[in-house]
């Protein structure tokens, strides 16, 4: 399987799975990464700043 590069601006978009994997690394698609990014959205981030807090979430 390929793995798609999405842009962090684009994560709140996508549709989330229908249950959370709770993998060490969590997807992109993944509930609750879709919904800490929907929760920093309007905040006025960079896409740099997008990106890091992206990465930050899905570790977590």
């Amino acid at each position: 399987m390929g793995k798609k590069k999405f842009k962090a601006s684009t994560v709140t978009s996508l549709k989330p799975k229908k249950k959370c994997c709770r993998k060490k690394t969590r997807c992109v698609k993944c509930p609750v990464v879709i919904m800490r990014m929907k929760k920093v959205q309007d905040d006025g981030m960079s896409e740099k700043q997008l990106r890091k807090h992206l990465e930050k979430v899905r570790a977590a």
